[in-house]
């Protein structure tokens, strides 16, 4: 079950990149994927706290994922996959209050995917 939770998270978190940004990067992928599965596990274990209080954890937990990924490819092997210290409020230039606003509301639609997963692959499963 994780091993599909994270590929539909690395897959679907490209496809997003491309569709908006134009391109993504294999990283990025493992971080989308690493990302849903927490976001799945937290939701499974947290299945009784509210929607919103769910979806800011999730924008914390994505931030932070976003933020450590971001001091390893971009600061230290300067591969400069993204760059927000333009963006107001920036920290060190990889995560800015913009974006965790963004993983915010992808949290909403991510909680309410996962869960659906959950059911369906137990639906399905042999």
């Amino acid at each position: 079950m994780s091993i599909f939770i994270f590929t539909v998270g690395a897959l679907g978190y490209g496809a997003l990149e491309v569709l908006f940004r134009g391109f993504t990067h294999w990283t990025m992928m493992l971080t989308g994927g690493a990302c849903l599965l927490t976001l799945y596990y937290l939701n499974l274990q947290f299945h009784k706290a509210p929607l919103m209080l769910k979806a800011a954890c999730g924008a914390l937990v994505i931030t932070l994922y976003e933020f450590a990924v971001g001091l390893i490819v971009n600061l230290w092997y300067h591969w400069n996959i993204w760059d927000y210290s333009q963006m107001p409020g920036n920290v060190l230039g990889q995560i800015c209050p913009l974006f965790t606003l963004i993983w915010f509301f992808l949290c909403l639609g991510i909680l309410l995917i996962s869960k659906g997963l959950y059911y369906g692959y137990r639906f399905f499963r042999p």
